[in-house]
């Protein structure tokens, strides 16, 4: 290894070993420094490793040695990277070209600045800590690490969350995994540097603490005025013979289900009748200190918040089976007691609802970049720079695998519901949408096609299914691909449970407990364990015996958190989904999805090399784009707010470094008034006031969809068919087909960012802020991004809005998708939304192609694509072409087809083409059609511009 700016008095110095004031000795890819504890339980050991030239591995320990445990989510490191060592009196440095890290002897705290000395992250004095923790006999470490944070930094990632938070700068986020909740320990920051935290267990990004029951943070008087408690009263229904109760409550804590009665929520009053009941809580908090306290509400069924008489939290509504939580934070002084009211509607016979709150802590502390990990051998992160946020991201997938190009067909339109019953049902949608010619390409079949005793066997119901080959077949032939969804669930009266199960790889506390599920009288199962390397390899032979030959084409893995049973705490979720194979699961609480994918991506490949594998996971973590899958948001609500939430959430997700996204179009757990709607509309023919907004929901939201990464829709009861929704002509079908339509004219676009996110690591869906990092105005806006480099969508998710305000952002001018109007960058308008358009805008300097009309995404080549260029600025943008089914682009067969604009010269250079592939177009036409100023142009697929006729030799048109 060549080594830089190294003295003999270093080299002498790499001579010292363990010695008081910060000894070190040096590794092949770094060093580890030597720091003489004062406590126990202070740092001992702190190691530094160079990744790359902008990545650096930090560890720290109070122990003699590291641990010798392998990480989960980084990959081996096939290059190494040149660094030297510098010693100072008080510090050692290692440096590559790009970063330097300097590691205090005296303390072990670590920087980090750039070649020129620049300061970009430094870990926060006595930032540092570790509490011992033991497991079934593990013994680990809770353990803190916090770095400093200027007040104008943002953050953004930590995978997705359904709370609508998007820049994380002095928030708190709970990394644990659970259905609508994804947790990936990856953050990035506006300042261009990027953390991945390397830990499987429970986490937390901000504020280490839990919050608290209300009793432990304010004093508490209940509507009388007496001190200790609030006042529950609870009204039952008008149908109900049940008597009004009222009770003191010294806390709102109704979150779980009792672990030795599955039928019950802890706390709540027993036997009382909650389905159509009114709740309310009220009285008074009395804050112990001033500042601004956060609170945390968890809730299923109707729920509003008063504080001091201001509606703090306006009506949300979450199912009773699926609660969700939403944080907000209030200012109190302390000793001033503030009225309290929580009004609740349970929305079912078991239900939830719960606040609990932080004290303040200040506001300095509370802006720092604080990680805490509940189980871990080590504090063990990955810092992360470049010189915009693409690089950062492109950092962690060096560190975490590359994001595979997804087969072309998922480009395309999926439809599903929750749930096709039987074979006849699935054909007769897909024919549907083949007689309408509505374009789709992918097909799902949802759970419970198996016999109803049998879950986990992967055998079909014949009675329902009588031939899966056929059923599988015939979609093939109607040109669409069917995805399949496989839980890591099991009954345990399955054959499949019993080899997993004589292998010792099937948790035991559901068996032990005979918890039964929801499923006819109930049946008894677990989950197998992901983390043993064996029960991976026999998960996917079940499924390559018995589902692999039917020619099933994508793999949708439900409940992968993994989810034994909703609505548990967290202590009886660990005993459920443990011990594991590699240590408690309170160590490896987290990262069960990324297991299972690895299962059925390794075996698939081993099997078929030459079929891209496609997964659709419910739950994800850190590196599952390596194993091409991607997540879906959940079993959300059906509600504007949860169609806003889903915006922040995809993006956040975008930015952890995972590009492919989805979510359920229209919310998959509907609220009963819309479902009454359909049910009067399909007895009446009448649209009363709850449908017309089930309608115009669906359709805002399938807007949305068109410009994410992956474009599907999915749902209970109503089905969201787009005929099931409203009938041709309507408003909301005819948008909802322009979309669609659209989606696919765009396939030349998409499927270029598709070949980028392999490429160049690109992310596809992107908040403002990566495009506009310059621009402070977007670091706070949620509701709007970019879709690639050119298309700037901002989804209307407001009841009856026909118009909204969005940011144009600075640096570059704005074109209407839909006019071609010109308008310039750095300013915020009110905008027109009708009921059938979203808001859409093209970047100045783009160049979009577009392909011909299709049904689905491989039924003609693009022999003819319209080039649109937006003038005002010089652009580029690389068509990027291949097989599509396949992985033979990553054996070099694909071709690439460069564009540039010169605004100045109005010219467009359409350059050699690079590379060729089986099958690839030779000859093909270019209809260039320039938009500018002066010359407005709306978008239209079949506009007249100028033709080029183009056989992979380089062009300059002049564009007028």
């Amino acid at each position: 290894m060549k080594l830089k700016n190294t003295s003999v008095c270093l080299l002498a110095g790499w001579m010292l070993m363990a010695c008081s004031g910060g000894g070190y000795e040096k590794t092949s890819n770094g060093i580890i420094v030597n720091v003489e504890q004062q406590q126990p339980m202070d740092v001992r050991k702190v190691k530094v490793e160079v990744m790359g030239e902008k990545l650096i591995h930090v560890s720290a320990t109070p122990e003699k040695n590291f641990s010798k445990a392998e990480s989960l989510i980084i990959v081996p490191q096939k290059d190494k990277t040149d660094f030297s060592v510098e010693e100072s009196e008080d510090a050692v440095s290692v440096k590559t070209s790009e970063v330097c890290a300097i590691v205090s002897k005296a303390t072990g705290e670590v920087r980090f600045t750039d070649a020129s000395g620049n300061l970009i992250l430094a870990e926060d004095e006595k930032g540092r800590s570790f509490q011992p923790i033991e497991v079934q006999g593990t013994k680990a470490y809770t353990v803190r690490q916090v770095f400093q944070s200027p007040d104008d930094e943002a953050f953004y990632g930590l995978g997705q969350h359904q709370a609508d938070e998007f820049n994380y700068k002095g928030k708190n986020e709970e990394l644990f995994q659970y259905n609508t909740k994804v947790s990936v320990p990856f953050i990035v920051s506006n300042k261009n540097y990027g953390i991945l935290w390397d830990s499987y267990s429970l986490c937390r990004f901000g504020d280490p603490r839990d919050y608290a029951q209300l009793s432990t943070v304010f004093k508490l008087y209940d509507k009388e005025g007496k001190e200790g408690a609030l006042t529950g009263t609870y009204v039952p229904s008008q149908k109900s013979t049940a008597e009004t109760l009222v009770r003191r409550e010294d806390s709102v804590y109704f979150e779980h289900l009792k672990s030795e009665d599955l039928s019950k929520v802890v706390n709540l009053p027993e036997g009382f009748p909650f389905m159509g009941s009114q709740v309310t809580y009220e009285g008074e908090i009395e804050p112990m200190e001033s500042g601004r306290f956060r609170f945390i509400l968890y809730y299923a069924g109707y729920t509003k918040v008063y504080i001091d008489g201001e509606l703090v939290v306006p009506e949300r509504w979450r199912t009773a089976w699926n609660p969700n939580s939403y944080k907000f934070a209030v200012d109190l002084k302390a000793g001033k007691r503030v009225p309290l009211k929580i009004e609740w509607i349970p929305d079912g016979y078991v239900s939830y609802c719960g606040l609990r709150a932080l004290s303040p802590v200040s506001a300095e502390e509370q802006n720092k970049q604080s990680w805490w990990g509940e189980m871990q051998n080590e504090i063990d992160y990955y810092f992360v720079y470049g010189e915009d946020m693409d690089e950062v991201i492109s950092g962690y997938r060096a560190l975490t695998g590359k994001s595979q190009i997804m087969p072309k067909w998922a480009m395309g339109y999926w439809q599903s519901r929750e749930r096709y019953k039987t074979q006849e049902e699935i054909l007769d949608a897909l024919k549907e949408f083949r007689k309408r010619q509505i374009p789709i390409d992918n097909i799902v079949l949802d759970w419970s096609y198996w016999p109803e005793n049998a879950w986990g066997s992967h055998e079909f119901d014949k009675a329902r299914f009588p031939d899966p080959k056929g059923m599988v077949d015939s979609i093939h032939a109607l040109n669409a691909k069917m995805m399949i969804s496989v839980w890591p669930k099991f009954y345990m009266t399955t054959e499949h449970y019993k080899e997993f199960d004589e292998k010792g790889w099937m948790y035991q506390q559901a068996v032990k407990d005979s918890i039964r599920d929801w499923i006819g009288p109930g049946y008894v199962g677990s989950f197998y364990d992901a983390y043993a390397e064996g029960a991976r390899k026999l998960f996917w032979k079940q499924m390559e015996d018995h589902l692999y030959p039917l020619g099933i084409d994508a793999w949708w893995m439900d409940a992968s958190e993994p989810n034994v049973r909703d609505c548990t705490d967290l202590a009886y979720r660990k005993a459920l989904c443990g011990p594991t194979a590699l240590g408690p699961s309170d160590q490896y609480f987290n990262a069960y999805a990324l297991m299972n994918a690895e299962a059925i991506y390794d075996g698939q490949r081993a099997v078929d090399n030459d079929k891209r594998v496609f997964l659709l996971t419910r739950s994800g973590f850190a590196g599952l784009q390596r194993y091409s899958t991607a997540t879906w948001s959940g079993d959300i609500a059906t509600r504007w707010e949860d169609m806003k939430a889903q915006i922040s959430a995809g993006l956040n997700f975008a930015v952890s470094g995972i590009p492919y996204w989805t979510m359920d179009i229209g919310g998959f757990c509907v609220e009963k008034r819309y479902e009454d709607g359909q049910k009067e509309f399909n007895r009446t023919g009448k649209e009363n006031a709850d449908y017309k907004e089930w309608r115009e929901l669906n359709t805002r939201w399938y807007q949305f969809g068109a410009f994410c990464p992956l474009f599907r829709a999915h749902g209970q009861y109503p089905f969201r068919e787009v005929w099931n929704i409203a009938p041709e002509g309507h408003p909301a079908y005819s948008s909802i087909v322009y979309y669609t339509k659209l989606r696919y004219t765009m396939m030349p676009y998409i499927y270029s960012l598709a070949g980028m996110t392999y490429f160049d690591d690109y992310t596809i869906m992107r908040p403002l802020v990566m495009d506009f990092t310059a621009d402070t105005k977007v670091n706070n806006i949620s509701d709007q991004f970019m879709f690639g480099p050119a298309l700037m969508a901002a989804p209307v998710y407001e009841y009856g809005a026909r118009n909204r305000e969005v940011y144009f952002p600075a640096t570059c001018g704005w074109y209407d998708f839909y006019t071609g109007k010109y308008m310039a960058g750095g300013q915020q308008l009110k905008v027109d939304a009708p009921y059938e358009r979203m808001p859409l805008y093209v970047r100045e300097g783009a160049i979009v192609p577009y392909g011909p009309e299709m049904q689905y995404s491989d039924e003609k080549p693009a022999e003819e694509i319209t080039l649109y260029v937006y003038a005002g600025k010089d652009g580029e943008f690389t068509l990027y072409e291949d097989e599509g089914v396949n992985y033979n682009y990553e054996k070099g067969q694909y071709a690439t087809i460069p564009f540039t604009y010169n605004d100045a010269e109005g010219t467009l250079t359409i350059g050699d083409r690079a590379g060729e592939f089986p099958g690839m177009l030779k000859e093909r036409i270019f209809n260039v059609v320039k938009v500018s100023k002066d010359k407005p142009q709306p978008f239209d697929a079949k506009a007249k511009g100028t033709v080029v006729k183009y056989d992979g030799k380089e062009q300059k048109v002049k564009l007028y």
